[in-house]
C-alpha cells in the first residue's frame, strides 16, 4: 500500500465520520425542539387551565348577580377536562370557548357597579389578565419552535434525516383573530 491509497482512505475515513457526527447532531435537534415545543405547549395548557379555574371563581363571586345557566358551570369543567389532551388545533377551539364565557362574565360585571367595585371581581380580573399574558408569551414561544423544527424539515441537509426518520411538521397554535386581543378588562 503506498501512501496515496493510505491518505485516500484517511480522507474518507474523516468524512464518513463529519457525516455521521453531522447527522446525528441534526436528529439531536430535532428532538431538542420537539421536546421543547411539547413543554411549551404543557405551559399553554397549564395557563388556560388556571383561566378556567379563575372563571369558575368569577362564575361564583357574579351568580348572585346574575343568574348564569348551569350548563356554563358544567362547559366551564368540561373544557378543564379536554384540556390535557388536546393538541395546537384543539387548543386554539377551546381558547374561543373560554374567551367566549370570559366575555360574558365581564359583561356581566360591567353592568352592576357593586360587583365593580368587589375587590375580589377586581383581584381575579387582574389574575386573569396576568393569565392572558402568560398564554401569549407562551403561544408566541411555541410558534417560535415549531417555526425552527418546520424550517428544519424543509432545508438542506436536515430535511433528508426529517425524511429517513419520518418526522413530519408541527401545527402552530393559532387561536383566531377575534382571539387575538386579550380581554378589555377595566374596573
Amino acid at each position: 500500500m503506498d501512501i496515496i491509497s493510505i491518505i485516500l482512505i484517511v480522507v474518507v475515513v474523516v468524512l464518513v465520520i463529519g457525516v455521521v457526527a453531522a447527522s446525528i447532531s441534526i436528529y439531536n435537534r430535532f428532538f431538542s425542539l420537539k421536546n421543547s415545543a411539547e413543554a411549551t405547549l404543557g405551559q399553554v395548557k397549564v395557563a388556560m387551565k388556571k383561566r378556567l379555574d379563575m372563571i369558575e371563581q368569577l362564575l361564583g363571586a357574579v351568580k348572585s348577580y346574575a343568574t348564569f345557566e348551569k350548563e356554563t358551570l358544567t362547559g366551564v369543567t368540561g373544557m378543564r377536562a379536554r384540556i390535557g389532551s388536546a393538541g395546537p388545533g384543539d387548543l386554539s377551539e377551546l381558547d374561543q370557548e373560554s374567551r367566549s364565557v370570559l366575555g360574558r362574565l365581564i359583561a356581566v360585571a360591567e353592568n352592576y357597579p357593586d360587583l365593580k367595585t368587589s375587590q375580589t371581581v377586581k383581584d381575579l380580573m387582574g389574575a386573569v389578565k396576568g393569565v392572558e399574558d402568560e398564554i401569549a408569551r407562551h403561544r408566541y414561544t411555541y410558534n417560535n419552535i415549531a417555526q425552527q423544527y418546520n424550517t428544519m424539515i424543509d432545508t438542506i441537509p436536515s430535511n433528508l434525516i426529517a425524511r429517513m426518520m419520518g418526522f413530519t411538521k408541527v401545527d402552530y397554535l393559532e387561536f383566531g383573530e377575534e382571539t387575538e386581543r386579550v380581554p378589555k378588562i377595566t374596573f
